[in-house]
C-alpha cells in the first residue's frame, strides 16, 4: 500500500485546533491496540484471499486450455472491481460507518466464495470470473475501511509506519494461502490433461479437477462467515466517526492534486507490476531454462515472493520511522527494477530467485505511496482510499497486457520488461514525494 517523522497521516484533520480530529483515538475513548488487531486481522484475509488467484490461474488454464492472455482474465475480473466499486464502496463506508463497511464487505466476500460451487458444477470459464468479481467486490469495501482505519488507530506521525506494520499482516496471508493452496488445488492435478479430452469427459474432467477450488472455498465462506459474525458484535466500538461530503464527482477532484493524482497513478502501475509477477511466476519457474519445476513445486516457492513482502514490511516499519519514505520507496522500486532485468538476463536459479526477491522490493511500496498520496486529506481520507482504491484497477490492466506480451513474443522473460517499467516510474515519485508535503 515512508516516512518524515512530521508527515501528517492518510486522515489528518482539516479542522481549526479548537476541533475534535475526525480520526483521534483518545477523542473517541476507543481502546486502539483492540482495534487494530481486528484491522490486521482484515488485512490478513483480503491479502490471503487475492494471492489466492496466483493459485488458481494454472489450475484454470490448464482445464480450460488457456493462453496467457486468457489466463489473465482471471486477475481482470477480480481487481476490474476496485475500478466498479471503489467509489461505491467509499460512499457506503462514509454512509454505515467502519464497523458495519467491514462487515458488508466481508459478507459480499463470502457470497462470492459460494459462486464458486455452480462455477465448478456447470464446468464454465465465465462462471469462476463471476465468481472472482464478487469476491473482490467484497475485498474492496474491507481494503477501504482498513487502510484509512489503521491510520486513525495512534499518532499522526507514526501513520505511515503504522500501516506498513499492517500490509505486513496482508503479506502473512499473501504467503501462507498460497502455500496451503498449493498443496490442496495445483497437487489434485489428474494424470490426464484438458487438451487430451473433449465433450462429456472434458466436461467431467473439469468438474472433478475444479472441486479442489470450490472446497478450499467453502472452507473461507465459513471463516468470513464468522469473521463477520464477530466484527458485528464490536460495531459500536469505534464512537465519533465524521467523514466530509465529496466536493467533486465522487471525490475525483481530488486528483487535481498533483501529489496525490501521481500517488492513485504509481497504486495503479504497482498493483499492476507485483500482480503480473505473482500471476506468471508459477509457469516463468516450470520453464526449463530456469528451475524446470513441476506445477506443484513452482506453487509453493509463490511464499517465497510473498513472504519476501511480509518479512519487508516488519523491516520496513522500523526504517521508515527514520528514512525519508520517498527515499525509500525510491530504492526498493529501483531494486526491483535491477532484480528483474538480472532475471531475465540470466538461467537457473539466479533466475528464478532474483525474480522472486521481488517480492522483498515490493514490501514498503503499496502502504508508503497510500500514506505519501494522502497526506493532508484530513477528513476526506474516505474518499481518498476510495479513489486509490479505484486505482489498484492496475491489477486488471497490466497483468492482462503482461499476457498478452508474452503470447506475442512466446517469452515470458521479455514480458517481465512491462512490469520494469511500471517500477521506473515510481522511482521518479519517489524522488518527488522524498520531503515531507507542506501546508
Amino acid at each position: 500500500m515512508a516516512m518524515a517523522p512530521t508527515s501528517a497521516p492518510a486522515a489528518a484533520s482539516e479542522l481549526s485546533s479548537t476541533d475534535p480530529m475526525p480520526g483521534s483515538v483518545e477523542d473517541r475513548g476507543v481502546n486502539a491496540p483492540d482495534l487494530q488487531v481486528f484491522v490486521f486481522a482484515l488485512f490478513f484475509i483480503f491479502g490471503g484471499i487475492t494471492s489466492l488467484n496466483d493459485v488458481i490461474i494454472p489450475k484454470l488454464k490448464e482445464l480450460f486450455t488457456l493462453n496467457y492472455t486468457q489466463a489473465m482474465l482471471i486477475q481482470f475480473c477480480f481487481f476490474t472491481a476496485y475500478l466498479v466499486i471503489g467509489i461505491p464502496g467509499a460512499k457506503l463506508v462514509k454512509r454505515i460507518g467502519y464497523m458495519r463497511g467491514a462487515v458488508a464487505g466481508l459478507i459480499i466476500m463470502m457470497i462470492g466464495c459460494l459462486l464458486f460451487i455452480p462455477a465448478s458444477q456447470t464446468a464454465v470459464y465465465g462462471l469462476f470470473l463471476l465468481a472472482l468479481f464478487v469476491l473482490a467486490s467484497g475485498v474492496v469495501i474491507v481494503q477501504v475501511v482498513a487502510n484509512p482505519l489503521i491510520s486513525l488507530l495512534g499518532p499522526p506521525r507514526t501513520a505511515h509506519s503504522r500501516l506498513t506494520f499492517a500490509q505486513a499482516f496482508n503479506s502473512l496471508g499473501t504467503t501462507v494461502f498460497p502455500i496451503v493452496g498449493s498443496i490442496l488445488i495445483l497437487g489434485s492435478l489428474a494424470t490426464v490433461s484438458a487438451d487430451q479430452l473433449s465433450g462429456p469427459a472434458l466436461d467431467a474432467y473439469r468438474t472433478a479437477e475444479s472441486q479442489a477450488i470450490v472446497q478450499g472455498y467453502l472452507g473461507l465462506a465459513v471463516a468470513l462467515a464468522i469473521v463477520a459474525a464477530a466484527v458485528w458484535m464490536f460495531r459500536h466500538r469505534l464512537k465519533g466517526e465524521r467523514h466530509e461530503a465529496s466536493s467533486g464527482l465522487a471525490g475525483f477532484d481530488l486528483l487535481g492534486r498533483r501529489r496525490f493524482g501521481w500517488g492513485a497513478l504509481c497504486i495503479f502501475l504497482y498493483v499492476g507490476a507485483e500482480v503480473s509477477i505473482g500471476s506468471l511466476i508459477v509457469n516463468y519457474l516450470m520453464q526449463p531454462g530456469v528451475l524446470a519445476l513441476e506445477e506443484q513445486a513452482a506453487g509453493k516457492l509463490i511464499g517465497l515472493y510473498w513472504g519476501g513482502a511480509m518479512v519487508g514490511r516488519f523491516i520496513g516499519s522500523a526504517i521508515l520511522r527514520v528514512i525519508s519514505p520517498g527515499k525509500v520507496l525510491a530504492f526498493a522500486a529501483a531494486g526491483a527494477v535491477a532484480l528483474i532485468l538480472v532475471s531475465t538476463g540470466t538461467s537457473g536459479a539466479v533466475s528464478g530467485y532474483s525474480l522472486l526477491a521481488v517480492g522483498l522490493m515490493n514490501s514498503i511500496m503499496f502502504p508508503t505511496i497510500f500514506t505519501l498520496a494522502s497526506e493532508g486529506l484530513g477528513s476526506r481520507a474516505a474518499d481518498g482510499s476510495g479513489i486509490i482504491n479505484v486505482a489498484i484497477f492496475g491489477g486488471a490492466v497490466v497483468p492482462l497486457a503482461t499476457g498478452a506480451l508474452a503470447d506475442m513474443t512466446a517469452s515470458l522473460g521479455l514480458a517481465m520488461l512491462l512490469p520494469a517499467a511500471c517500477y521506473l516510474v515510481i522511482v521518479a515519485y519517489g524522488i518527488y514525494a522524498r520531503r515531507p508535503l507542506t501546508a
